[in-house]
Formats: C-alpha cells, sequence, structure tokens
C-alpha cells in the first residue's frame, strides 16, 4: 500500500527526521498525509555543567560526571537548553498525529536519537522505525511501508559509548588543568591521535640525516627512436661488483647502514667515490644483460567507505576531513549520495546494475566485466548494514546532469566516477626490467637497471586513477616505455651523471594519512574521525603547515603526562580493545554495567573477563586499576616535570600557561634567561642553535625610565602579541575587583624596536588616545591606534589615518577635511596582492593572499577566507589556500539576521486606547523576540548537525 493511500482515511503521521535540509527533502516525498519535521541533531544529552543538572541532583556525588557510577552508571539525560522549544513543538504536532515515524539515520547515533525522542515525548501512538540509505522518492516510500522496532541493542551501544567518554573526559582532563594548563581536554580517541602526532615529531626529531650517491648513465641503443620504441633511455646504478648500491632505504633513523640478518651491508658511495667511478666508466662498452618481462595487470578499486572518502577528497581536492563531511553530507540530504558516514564497501544489486548501465553507456561493452563485482569489507566490526558512498538512485546521474557547482559538484564527481570504475574490468599491460652491464677501466663491473611499463588495455582507469599520499608517487596510469631491446644488444652511454642523495625524516601526518593510521589501527569509529582531527586542531594540540599536521609543544606537554601517568589510557592496543569491547556490546555479545565497572572501578586480575580492554596493562600486579584509582592520587605527578623538555647544553624548553619559553638557568641564586617561543614554530627546528639567538633577543624587558608625571617606572617588554610599552603599577596596587588599576599600556609602532625605543617614545605612545579637537556640534575627535591600525573617532564614526605618525601630527582641520568626504567601505585604495598562488581548481579563478582589515586573507574574487592563526602568508601553500576556500563555501554564505519591524495601527488619542496598544507592542515585542530567539536556535542547532555525529569527548 502506497504511503498516500495509506493516509487516505484521514490519519495523520509525524516523521521526525534530524536535520531541517532533510526534512525538506523527505516531505516533498511523502505527500500531504505527512508532517515531516527535524529534531535537529540530539535533542538531549547529559548536562554540560553544573547549571545544567537539575536542582534535585545538585547534591549528589556523581552530578558533576552526570552518571551515576554508583547505580550501574545510570546516565542523567537533560533536554538541551537550545532544543527545549523543538522539543514543544514536536509534542505540540505529535498531539495533533495518529502515527509517529522515527526516522533518524540508520546507524548507532541515529538510532540513539531516536530512543531519546521516544523517551522524550513519550508518544501514546503507534511508533514505527523508518529507516533509509539515500533519499529518493522511490527509497522514501519504501521505508515508510517497511518500518521496524527500534534496535535496542544498538542504543545500549551508543549509550556506554557516550558514558565511557564522559567518565574519561570528565576525569582526566581537570588533571591536566592542574598539571599543565587550564581548559584543556583529553578524550579516548582525541589523546590517542594526537599522540600519533606527537609519536611522528619524536621520530623526526631523532631522526639523522645521511647522504649517498649513485649514477644513472643515459643509454643509447643506436635506432632512431619514436613514441612506441624510444632510442635512449636512463637507468640507475644498482650494483658494482655483483655488491648492491646503497638507496634511501637502507639507512635507518640514526643515519648509518642496516646491517642484513647475513651480517652484510649495501655498498655506500659518497661523493668521491661515485664521481671516481663515474669517470672510471666514461669509455666503458655496455651490453643488455637480461630483459625480464612479465604481465602487469591492475584491479579497480573499491567503492568509497568514509575514511577512503576521506583520504581521497584530501588528495585530489585539498579539502580536510571536515569539509568532506560538510559537503557530503548536503549531497546526501539533497538526495544525490546515499548515506556518506558507512564502513562498507558493498553496492546494493540496484547500484550495480546502474553503474553496469553507465560502463555501457559511455565506455562502451569492451570495459563491462562478464560478472558483476563484489568487495569485501576490510573494516573489522564494519558498523550496521549501509552500503558504500554512491550516487543515489537506480539510475545515476551524470555529474552534469545534477546541476551542481563548486565543492558539491567536485565531490559528487569523485564519488560518481569511483563507483562506476568500480564496476569495469582491470588494467592489463606489460611490466619490463632491462639489467645493463660494463667493466670500468680500473676493471670494477657496473651494473644498471631500468624498469618500464606499458599499458595495453586501460580498463577502469578510463573512469578513475586513485590519487597518492607521496606527492612524488607515480600513480597507476602512468606508463614508463622502454626501447625494445634483447640480451646480449650494445649499448653507448651517452652520458653518466653523479646524483648526490639524503635520507629524509619520516613525514608528518596529513589529514588524510592521519585518518588512515587511526582505521589501520582499529582505534574509534571512521564517522568520528573528521571530528577527532578538527578538535585536536580546536584545542591547539595540533596545527597546520601547509597540509601536514606538526603538534604543538603544548600537545608534548600533554602527551607525556598521559604516557607517564595514564599509559594504559592512550596505548594503542588497549583503545583497539576497547573498541572491539563496544562493538561486542552491539553485537549483544557483552554486558554494558559489567564493562563500565571493570573500566571505572577496576577489578582483582583473578575475576576478570580475559581479552577485555578494562583488564589490559595490569603489569605484574593482580589487581588492575580502574579510572577513578587512576585518578585520585596526583601527587607523584611533577607538574614543571612534565612541561620541560631539554634541548641541550643546558638549555630547556618549557610550556607555561601563556606558551612555550626556552630557558637557561642563572648561576646559583641568580636568575636564568626567558624567551618566548613562537606557537607556529614546529618542534622539530627548535636547535640548540635557534634556542640560543631566541635568548639573544633583546630581553623582552627594559626599563627605560621613570615618567615624570606619575613617577611610575615605564618599561619595554616583548609579549605574545608583539613588543609594547607599559607603566609598572606600585606594590598593593589592587589588579581585580571595583578598585582595580589597569597599568597604561600602548604596542610600538611598526618603525619602532624593543632595542632602540625611549623614553619619550614610551611617553608619547602612553599619551594616546590624543584628542585633536570638536566639530562644530561639539563633538570631540581623538585620534587612536587600535587592532587594525590608526584611526579617528568622533562618537560612533572611525575613519582610518594613512599611518601611525598621522597619530601626533594630524590637525582639527585635516581631521574635519576626512570626516567631509563620504565614509568608505574597507581601505581607501586597494592594494596589490600580497602573494599569487595560482588558480583554485574548483573554479579556474585566481587565487591570492591579501592583507584586509582583520588581517590577511585568501580570496579568488569571490569567496574570501582568513587566514588561521596557524598559517603564515610567507609559507603558505596553493593547497592549503584551496582548503580554506573549500571550508568557506561549504559553510555557505553568512546570513544576516534582520529583525522585522511590526508597524502599529494608527490609535485615537483616548488613553484607554493607548494603553491597550502599548500592552499590544509589548506582547508583539515578546512574540517576535521569541520567534527570534527560536530561529537563531535552529540555525545555530543545525549548524551542529553533521558535528553531533560523532561523541563530544571522543
Amino acid at each position: 500500500m502506497s504511503p498516500t493511500s495509506e493516509t487516505a482515511n484521514g490519519g495523520r503521521r509525524l516523521v521526525i527526521v534530524e536535520s531541517p535540509a532533510k526534512a525538506k527533502t523527505i516531505k516533498g516525498y511523502l505527500g500531504p498525509g505527512y508532517v515531516v519535521e527535524a529534531s535537529v541533531g540530539h535533542i538531549r544529552d547529559l548536562p554540560n555543567g553544573a547549571a545544567e543538572v537539575p536542582a534535585k541532583y545538585k547534591g549528589e556525588p556523581w552530578a558533576r560526571l552526570g552518571v551515576n557510577v554508583d547505580h550501574d552508571f545510570e546516565p542523567l539525560y537533560v533536554v538541551n537548553s537550545d532544543k527545549k522549544d523543538q522539543v514543544k513543538k514536536l509534542k505540540a504536532l505529535l498531539a495533533e498525529s495518529d502515527e509517529l515515524y522515527l526516522a533518524t539515520d540508520e546507524d548507532r547515533e541515529g538510532e540513539a536519537i531516536a530512543w531519546h525522542l521516544q523517551e522524550v515525548l513519550k508518544p501514546k501512538v503507534p511508533v514505527r522505525r523508518m529507516v533509509f540509505n539515500e533519499i529518493t522518492k522511490d527509497a522514501i516510500r519504501d521505508a515508510v511501508n517497511n518500518t521496524r522496532e527500534l534496535d535496542q541493542k544498538l542504543v545500549d551501544a551508543q549509550e556506554t559509548r557516550r558514558i565511557l567518554d564522559r567518565l574519561y573526559g570528565y576525569e582526566v582532563s581537570p588533571v591536566l588543568w592542574k598539571k599543565v594548563m587550564p581548559r584543556l581536554s583529553a578524550g579516548r580517541v582525541q589523546s590517542v591521535a594526537t599522540r600519533l602526532v606527537v609519536e611522528r615529531e619524536r621520530e623526526r626529531m631523532a631522526f639523522r640525516t645521511a647522504e649517498y650517491w649513485d649514477l644513472t648513465g643515459t643509454f643509447d641503443t643506436g635506432r632512431t627512436g619514436d613514441a612506441s620504441d624510444p632510442g635512449t633511455f636512463s637507468a640507475r646504478l644498482a650494483s658494482v661488483d655483483g655488491r648492491r648500491v646503497a638507496q634511501g632505504r637502507d639507512f635507518g633513523p640514526d643515519g648509518r647502514l642496516k646491517t642484513s640478518r647475513d651480517g652484510s651491508q649495501a655498498l655506500h658511495l659518497d661523493e668521491s667515490a661515485a664521481r671516481s667511478l663515474a669517470a672510471a666508466l666514461g669509455d666503458t662498452s655496455f651490453a643488455v644483460r637480461a630483459v625480464e618481462s612479465k604481465p602487469y595487470r591492475r584491479s579497480p578499486y573499491a567503492p568509497f567507505r568514509t575514511t577512503t572518502l576521506q583520504q581521497e577528497a584530501s588528495r585530489k581536492l585539498g579539502f580536510g576531513a571536515k569539509v568532506t563531511m560538510q559537503v557530503a553530507q548536503k549531497l546526501y540530504e539533497n538526495g544525490f549520495i546515499t548515506y556518506m558516514r558507512t564502513d562498507s564497501t558493498t553496492l546494493s544489486d540496484t547500484a550495480v546494475a546502474a553503474a553496469r548501465a553507465q560502463v555501457t553507456q559511455l565506455y562502451g561493452a569492451d570495459y563491462l566485466p562478464d560478472k558483476p563485482r563484489s568487495y569485501a569489507g576490510k573494516v573489522k566490526n564494519a558498523q550496521e548494514a549501509h552500503e558504500a558512498i554512491r550516487p543515489s538512485g537506480d539510475r545515476f546521474r551524470t555529474p552534469a546532469e545534477t546541476g551542481l557547482t563548486g565543492d558539491q559538484f567536485r565531490l559528487y564527481e569523485l564519488i560518481w566516477k569511483r563507483t562506476v570504475a568500480s564496476q569495469m574490468k582491470d588494467a592489463t599491460g606489460q611490466s619490463v626490467t632491462v639489467r645493463v652491464g660494463g667493466r670500468s677501466a680500473d676493471g670494477r663491473d657496473a651494473e644498471f637497471t631500468a624498469s618500464g611499463k606499458i599499458i595495453t588495455f586501460h580498463g577502469f582507469m578510463k573512469a578513475y586513477v586513485e590519487g597518492a599520499d607521496d606527492p612524488n608517487a607515480e600513480l597507476d596510469d602512468r606508463e614508463r616505455r622502454l626501447p625494445q631491446v634483447g640480451e646480449g644488444d650494445a649499448l653507448t652511454a651517452r652520458e653518466i651523471t653523479v646524483d648526490g642523495h639524503s635520507t629524509k625524516p619520516p613525514a608528518r601526518y596529513t589529514e588524510a594519512t592521519l585518518v588512515k593510521e587511526l582505521e589501520e589501527r582499529e582505534i574509534g569509529r571512521p564517522s568520528t574521525y573528521a571530528s577527532i582531527i578538527s578538535t585536536i586542531l580546536d584545542r591547539r594540540y595540533v596545527f597546520k603547515k601547509g597540509t601536514a599536521l606538526v603538534p604543538s609543544f603544548l600537545s608534548f606537554a600533554v602527551v607525556g603526562l598521559l604516557e607517564k601517568h595514564f599509559g594504559r589510557l592512550v596505548d594503542y592496543d588497549f583503545t583497539a580493545q576497547m573498541e572491539e569491547d563496544l562493538d561486542r556490546i552491539a553485537r549483544g555479545d557483552a554486558e554494558s554495567v559489567p564493562w563500565l565497572r571493570r573500566f571505572y572501578f577496576g577489578e582483582d586480575a583473578s575475576e576478570g573477563a580475559a581479552g577485555s580492554a578494562a583488564d589490559a596493562g595490569n603489569g605484574d600486579g593482580d589487581h588492575l586499576g580502574g579510572l577513578k584509582e587512576l585518578v585520585s592520587d596526583l601527587g607523584a605527578i611533577d607538574a614543571k616535570g612534565v612541561s620541560s623538555f631539554p634541548i641541550g647544553e643546558d638549555l630547556v624548553l618549557r610550556v607555561g600557561r601563556y606558551g612555550p619559553y626556552v630557558e637557561k638557568p642563572g648561576p646559583e641564586g641568580e636568575p636564568g634567561q626567558r624567551a618566548d617561543v613562537p606557537d607556529d614554530l614546529p618542534p622539530d627546528e627548535l636547535t640548540v642553535e635557534l634556542a640560543k639567538e631566541l635568548l639573544a633577543k633583546p630581553s623582552g624587558e627594559r626599563e627605560l625610565g621613570t615618567d615624570p608625571e606619575s613617577g611610575r617606572p615605564i618599561i619595554a617588554k616583548d609579549g605574545r602579541y608583539g613588543p609594547y610599552v607599559t607603566e609598572v603599577l606600585p606594590e598593593g596596587t589592587p589588579k581585580t575587583g571595583k578598585n582595580a588599576v589597569k597599568p597604561r599600556t600602548a604596542s610600538l609602532f611598526k618603525n619602532m624596536s624593543l632595542d632602540t625605543v625611549t623614553l619619550d617614545d614610551a611617553l608619547k605612545l602612553l599619551s594616546l588616545p590624543r584628542v585633536v579637537g570638536s566639530d562644530a556640534e561639539g563633538v570631540e575627535i581623538t585620534a587612536q591606534n587600535g587592532r587594525y591600525g590608526p584611526y579617528l573617532k568622533k562618537g560612533t564614526d572611525s575613519r582610518s589615518l594613512e599611518s601611525e605618525e598621522q597619530l601626533f601630527t594630524i590637525t582639527l582641520e585635516e581631521a574635519l577635511a576626512i570626516y567631509a568626504q563620504p565614509k568608505q567601505r574597507g581601505r581607501a585604495a586597494a592594494k596589490p596582492p600580497l602573494k599569487e598562488l595560482g588558480n583554485d581548481p574548483t573554479n579556474d579563478r585566481p587565487v591570492v593572499v591579501k592583507d584586509g582589515r582583520f588581517g590577511p586573507y585568501v580570496t579568488d574574487g569571490e569567496t574570501n577566507a582568513t587566514l588561521r592563526r596557524d598559517d603564515d602568508v610567507s609559507t603558505i601553500t596553493p593547497e592549503r589556500a584551496f582548503e580554506l576556500l573549500a571550508e568557506k563555501r561549504a559553510k555557505g554564505p553568512a546570513k544576516k539576521t534582520t529583525a522585522k519591524k511590526t508597524t502599529a495601527k494608527k490609535t485615537t488619542a483616548k488613553k484607554t486606547t493607548a494603553k491597550k496598544t502599548t500592552a499590544k507592542k509589548t506582547a508583539a515585542k515578546k512574540t517576535a523576540a521569541k520567534t527570534t530567539a527560536k530561529k537563531t536556535t535552529a540555525k545555530a542547532a543545525t549548524k551542529k548537525t553533521a558535528a553531533a555525529r560523532a561523541s563530544d569527548a571522543e
């Protein structure tokens, strides 16, 4: 029975989804008998702070956690303050409905949202769980006719995750506040992800470069070559007298040659030896010693799942994981792709048929395999029964047919190509290795090798080729043709060049490679990775340098503390085992409460369940301490020690409350030297030499003299936001409270420096703002120096000045002349760009860096994106600029909130009428205020919908 006919008797059905955008799309498919409304993500959660804890629970010892750990870890749920109006609206709609359809996403999070809705709304009408994997007319109507019951196992699993993450975050984070810095956070997956980034940086810091040399020969066959049979080719020196020549892989991180199991080592050529060999081979006759040919075959890649989509969008489109998921969310909600949070690589029969049809239509029957391809899942405990991410519907729309533009078009095209390619034939060809040898003038035998690849049938590569994490790696469709030679053919060496190389430290993680690493280690859930990376960036544990993720010095302190005192909690295997345990609960193979009890309270090893993450890492003792015991005694944690890192030569890097700094101890009884370290300095670049340079700079505090008027000392200092001058207040001056006194402070002008600024300069700076005079109406005009440069201010009207010097020289006449001119929005004249970065691959527009009122920003002339704190104009890469623009586009244009004017009807002059009108106006204002608040809440909540998919503490 169709949805339309089912409602023919006048029944009214309320369908609740998660987002307004999804509600709008689905409503168009269901017709008039259905009311579709959004919950706007979760409607309730554990209390976020003491203010949200209901009064009757405030005295409970567990109220801070929001989880009653002494009563089977019973959670305390409260309706989010910004969702109360929405809940009220849903209850009102439910009261007028005959059935309730809970149509949230078909995963643990969606199941939990559906359960919370049922618990809060308390429906007295039949409740149906409606699930679908794509938002198309047929899929939605099919979902209405094939509902199911709520899956309590999934709800229990998600609830256990939420409780676990709350216990972890709320118990461990305060340790970081007390021992490292306030407002830090710890999380089950975010802390482990941060540790991975820190460990990679440690490897880079310990790395020692090795130099090695080799030879490249350009060999001539003596024939005139063409595209299919080149006459010359290059080959690299492989061995000398049968001993393999060392390449980068033969050196360890300590810069030394590795030794094989049999005790042998590769031949390490230095520059002198390489040049000597090249000279000795100058007149050598060479010949082909061997030609090895074997078939080449490459199968297509599996359709996208969440993590592979994030990785490939990073490589090919320059998207961060967060941007990828934002754009994918929009594509899903508008019916273009299937659900984008999935561990599955499976395609439905409908999707396979659609893909195969397009292969035949677009590429021909020669590219279609005899049987449909299927792909086995590679993810352990893959969540639920979703499909892979693919174009929606039983017929795929080509990118040109969608009407999409910008980032949505690019991501859809990526998904479409990958899906179609997954149902195409293998690429085939031949791979060839040629070995060339000759004997040098001094009797040494040298052998060179060259490898080639010819693709005779491109198969799926006609549609799609996967990108690579290494920018220097060859892609699968790259051909390397070698000449057609045979064993014994004579060759002439046109040229033999000497090449020097240096080993490189392991590459830092990018968002794509960190996602890949987390998935391979089975840590966390793929659906949460974008949220995790966003969290460690927002928390300043990690910052970006180009596309690389660089750990801050703060993260070194946090990870060091956790490793030393909470080793189990950041152990990779332990975290992965926790994930396995949570999946066991989801399958019904384990119970939630006993598992949480072991994790939080601990237990005797003899009573534990073998293999559980809650029992891991017991060491030599019989008792396994739980989380509560771990955080109960903080006396053993040396706060200064966990935030101190030796650099060498008595120099120490310390992480302080206001950022990192280097310190050199002074003689006994005397203070040492200190110097701030830039927040964006990669830890592997802080050498002894650089630390000495930082210490050699002006000390950051220089006494300039005494203010003759106040008698207070004036000093110059170097702060985190640049050099400035300030006065020193007498001891005992209150700094807080009603009677607090703030010292006068002023930033140095751009042409001033700490080592040359004088007392007179400082007094002039501290005299600002300067009263220039008053206009004809008596309004005072002042000259001030602000965050965005020098300006004039008259009442609420500000006008920019051209230079800082004008603050002291501008006259009243000049100021009035400026105010007589029409006010310009922005700067008086466009400045040339600070840097040109090439064309954005999205729209082929030129991208440049400009200096704006709020600092430097990147723009393509249509979209502007402010540089983040970690971005530097001098080092920003095109890829980073494209990513910032993509993220800005994904957020959409900023929406202006305009208050609606209420036009009051004209009334007579009667007092009673006036009173009534006033009352009506007051009521109207209150109603308008409520409406505006609702709209604002809905907008804010809508933005949170995608982020709400992952647990906040994870």
